[in-house]
């Protein structure tokens, strides 16, 4: 369905920043058997909001389409359980969580950070709209509620004498189609004295660090901090806390409350902010430009490397990774087949390039030249846990924000 209007504050005038045409649903990937059936593309526009600074893409694909059925594990990241283990640890020390508390989760995957919480005595509670994932949580000691989280959920929960001292929503609000009714829940859900920490990725560090393949068909929206504290105002919510952290190429933590005042941090980042201009078209008016720059150069590494004779595989059947081959139209031509650590991508095929995707121990066995690194958020895990494949000779091409090779 194409969005006219803001889904944050529902302005009418959009602003184009750059459109990466027509691609397939990221995350889904046709099995041996889907092969020769047509894949459902979806338009892949990115504009700019100038009276709330929010940047999002005009196409929502239906949510159950997209995380009904969903194929990407938390848990297969060691990066992502060290990250999730550092933050509880914290947050139950500063929150003087414990038995009488409660920790719910939006988008809570397989309870990769929820069962932190659960191993301290801390009760906890995942809501997750992905049957398929709900169960690996269960078995983890998170009771998980397989609905989309919203408004709705929150009524029903505070009408079971239910609410929250700390809620967390890691790498989610980008892929809310309902903002409004999500943050509306927060506010709903929250104790008094109680705060949300959300993370998500930073639309500065996709700006200047050109990570366009970060913008795919589940991330609706790209946030700045300016953009959050629009969004959470409306609602009777304050940005009380921020910070940046790396997971994901560059996120923002922000730390949400009904009843304190805003940090030093947030009031030196929103005028950063407002210096650098992220509340402004024109901050983004080269972001195109900078692209298709990185696009020539990518291609011409690949094509040196072939010509040569070398042969090239790639590391991560990841959202960002099809977006990557599929506007800069990288495929079979080019690369022989993925290789990835989760098993419930193993055997299934890459969206639109339908490249096989395959155990990681696959290099080892088969010795290609190079290798892609289409999850290059996660390069030094990864490029640790293949230090065999490296030691053989194997060496990997990292493509964002430049090409280099390692």
């Amino acid at each position: 369905m194409l969005e006219t209007t803001c889904r944050s504050c529902g302005g009418a005038d959009l602003q184009p920043v750059l459109s990466l045409g027509s691609t397939p649903l990221a995350n889904s990937l046709p099995g041996l058997d889907d092969l020769d059936t047509s894949e459902p593309s979806y338009p892949l526009k990115v504009v700019f909001c100038p009276d709330c600074t929010l940047v999002q893409i005009t196409e929502t694909v239906p949510p159950a389409e997209l995380f009904s059925d969903y194929l990407y594990f938390s848990s297969y990241s060691d990066t992502m359980l060290e990250h999730a283990r550092d933050l509880t640890a914290e947050v139950i020390e500063e929150r003087q969580l414990g038995p009488e508390s409660l920790v719910v989760e939006i988008a809570s995957n397989d309870g990769y950070l929820l069962q932190y919480y659960a191993q301290a005595g801390v009760p906890v509670l995942g809501i997750d709209p992905a049957a398929n994932v709900a169960p690996a949580a269960e078995a983890r000691g998170v009771p998980t509620l397989v609905e989309f989280f919203s408004r709705e959920v929150a009524q029903e929960l505070v009408s079971q004498g239910r609410r929250a001292d700390v809620m967390h929503a890691h790498n989610v609000l980008a892929h809310v189609a309902d903002l409004n009714g999500v943050v509306a829940g927060i506010s709903l859900l929250l104790k008094p004295g109680g705060v949300a920490i959300i993370e998500a990725p930073y639309v500065r560090q996709m700006i200047e660090n050109v990570e366009f393949d970060t913008i795919y068909h589940e991330h609706l929206c790209y946030f700045s901090l300016t953009a959050l504290n629009h969004l959470f105002r409306r609602h009777g919510l304050a940005v009380i806390d921020v910070a940046q952290v790396p997971i994901h190429g560059g996120s923002l933590r922000i730390t949400v409350g009904a009843e304190q005042a805003p940090s030093e941090r947030v009031h030196a980042m929103l005028a950063e902010e407002q210096r650098l201009g992220l509340d402004r078209l024109a901050y983004y008016s080269a972001f195109g430009d900078r692209v298709e720059a990185l696009r020539a150069q990518l291609l011409q590494v690949l094509h040196d490397l072939k010509a040569e004779g070398n042969r090239i595989a790639v590391y991560g059947a990841s959202a960002k990774g099809s977006t990557l081959l599929n506007y800069f139209g990288i495929g079979q031509e080019t690369l022989e087949y993925v290789v990835d650590r989760s098993t419930a991508k193993q055997g299934r095929f890459t969206p639109g390039t339908h490249l096989q995707i395959c155990p990681p121990q696959r290099l080892i066995e088969d010795r290609p030249d190079y290798v892609l690194l289409l999850t290059w958020n996660f390069a030094d895990e990864i490029l640790a846990q293949q230090a065999e494949y490296r030691q053989l000779g194997g060496r990997f091409i990292i493509p964002i924000p430049a090409p280099r090779i390692v």
